[in-house]
């Protein structure tokens, strides 16, 4: 394609503005901004002729560079992350993003069109999801992981000589936004028990168990028999979200739970499903199910381990004991149930009371006995 008649060392091919350099080795670089906008060009080639006026060399851009596509590196990373532990997610992730960029050069990928693309994930339904009118089509935090997953994506690309640094430092510039993690939705004793009256027969325990420990779903679908103590009333986890281990006391109605389960000869997994004798990936139908025959709304698996945590509180039980149960790296991650204990509040306040009271009513009998 004939250059354009631009500033000398710019031109433009398309929508997307290019620069052109003499190099260190004496040869003409070519380099695309990657960008629709002019002052985008401008400032990589004042960057690449402040580079080499400095003697360093700026990088070279390879053919093989400029014209592999988002979709060819979505298939070298699924490949780098096939053994890693959240390779199920990222699948999911790199299969929308693929979706989205599949046909796009590296180089020609734009912050704005990152971020034209975050905004449609928290305003559009994802293909085969129904519109959730009351919060929006996907989370802030999931379209956070969305936009990690890209961002470790790009940055694999620069490793791999693919993108150049200026082209990663300027689609790092795309935000991730500020999350809402304080939810705390729980349910009553009596949601309680019409929620287990609900669950089909292989959902009963897994939300016993829950209800009555606090852990969170991984916890609980990845745990094994050789992990719960039914003779000394404990189950140990040693691979949390914190990083740390711990010890979780069994009380009368999960150890009434535990031992009416049936455990297979070919698997140690303490909840497997029936078919397969293999693990639970996934529980949300079932559970949805049970929710909406139970009439309970808005609440999520996770929200069990809320509620866990919640009726300890309201139960009188004081926050250090339970930020231990839920295995808490801080107590501060505790604090948002403490509104959940006026009562407790206001007695530990009223022991103040108390003292001052009794050291006044010793203060004047001291003074009368000096009379």
């Amino acid at each position: 394609m004939a250059k354009a008649k631009n500033s000398k060392g710019i031109y433009r091919r398309g929508r997307i503005w290019w620069i052109t350099y003499a190099g260190l080795d004496g040869r003409q670089h070519f380099e695309s901004s990657g960008s629709a906008f002019k002052a985008a060009a401008e400032y990589l080639l004042a960057c690449r002729r402040k580079a080499i006026a400095e003697g360093t060399a700026p990088p070279v851009t390879s053919r093989r560079t400029m014209n592999t596509t988002f979709a060819e590196l979505a298939e070298r990373y699924l490949e780098f992350v096939a053994t890693q532990k959240a390779v199920a997610a990222k699948r999911i992730f790199v299969k929308e993003l693929k979706k989205e960029f599949g046909t796009v050069k590296l180089n020609a990928l734009t912050l704005a069109a990152v971020e034209g693309w975050q905004a449609r994930l928290l305003s559009q339904p994802r293909p085969g999801r129904a519109v959730n009118t009351t919060r929006g089509a996907l989370s802030v935090a999931s379209v956070n992981r969305h936009l990690a997953c890209l961002k470790h994506m790009l940055t694999k690309a620069h490793e791999w000589e693919l993108i150049g640094k200026d082209a990663l430092d300027r689609l790092r510039r795309v935000k991730l936004m500020k999350e809402e993690n304080r939810r705390s939705r729980f349910l009553s004793l009596a949601e309680i028990q019409e929620l287990i009256e609900a669950a089909e027969h292989h959902l009963k325990p897994v939300l016993i168990f829950a209800l009555n420990t606090g852990c969170r779903r991984g916890e609980i679908l990845g745990l094994t028999w050789d992990r719960v103590d039914l003779k000394h009333g404990f189950i140990h986890l040693d691979k949390t979200k914190s990083g740390h281990g711990r010890d979780i006391p069994i009380n009368a109605t999960l150890q009434n739970c535990l031992k009416g389960l049936v455990r297979r000869l070919d698997t140690n997994l303490v909840f497997y499903n029936p078919d397969t004798g293999g693990r639970w990936h996934d529980l949300k139908r079932s559970f949805a199910s049970a929710c909406r025959r139970a009439k309970i709304h808005d609440f999520h698996f996770h929200d069990l381990r809320h509620t866990f945590a919640s009726q300890l509180v309201m139960a009188g039980v004081d926050l250090t004991t339970v930020s231990r149960l839920l295995g808490h790296a801080s107590l501060t991650m505790t604090l948002r149930y403490s509104h959940l204990a006026p009562d407790h509040l206001q007695g530990a306040v009223e022991v103040l009371a108390r003292l001052q009271s009794a050291a006044g009513a010793g203060e004047e009998k001291a003074k009368s006995a000096r009379k």
